[in-house]
């Protein structure tokens, strides 16, 4: 077990049954993103959790706030913003794996709780605001192209992509 502020002592609250310690921290982790949105690198995670012991168990609860950033799905601009996640957990001296957490040598430590809770709460097409309209496709017309969509002859701008499928068309 690592010692970081994360790891929180839990003697004092498992010898006297129902009693709470709050877990206040602003602090860095690295490494949590996603494919498509990240914890910015020097942006603290807050933590407002309360640790309560419950005969030889102890449950964590409370809100984690998540600071990401990421590119927008429609206009490709940065984007970001707060995911909040509530959080309920337990921690026993004998865990069963994959649903409770571990307490170890009387320390819990909450740093693998709280990257399992981000993880799938991070965005996975982040916008960079809810109205966003996506590209300008003004910013994607050529010199030569009229605004009103047509050539310089007045006939309808043909997109080269299609080449090969007019070439077919003027086959038949």
């Amino acid at each position: 077990m690592a010692h970081t502020a994360l790891v929180l002592s839990t003697n004092d609250l498992r010898h006297h049954p129902g009693t709470r310690k709050p877990v206040e921290l602003e602090l860095l982790l690295g490494g949590l993103a996603t494919s498509s949105a990240c914890v910015p690198e020097g942006v603290p995670v807050r933590l407002d959790l309360e640790a309560e012991a419950q005969a030889s168990d102890i449950i964590v609860s409370g809100t984690i706030y998540v600071p990401w950033e990421g590119e927008c799905r429609r206009c490709l601009e940065q984007a970001a913003g707060e995911v909040v996640v509530s959080v309920q957990e337990i921690f026993q001296p004998h865990p069963v794996d994959g649903e409770t957490y571990p307490i170890d040598s009387g320390r819990i430590d909450l740093e693998p709780l709280v990257r399992e809770a981000v993880l799938p709460n991070l965005p996975l097409a982040p916008l960079c605001r809810e109205d966003c309209p996506g590209p300008v496709p003004e910013a994607f017309v050529g010199e030569d192209a009229v605004d009103d969509g047509l050539d310089a002859d007045g006939e309808p701008v043909k997109d080269p992509r299609w080449a090969a499928l007019d070439a077919l068309r003027d086959d038949t």
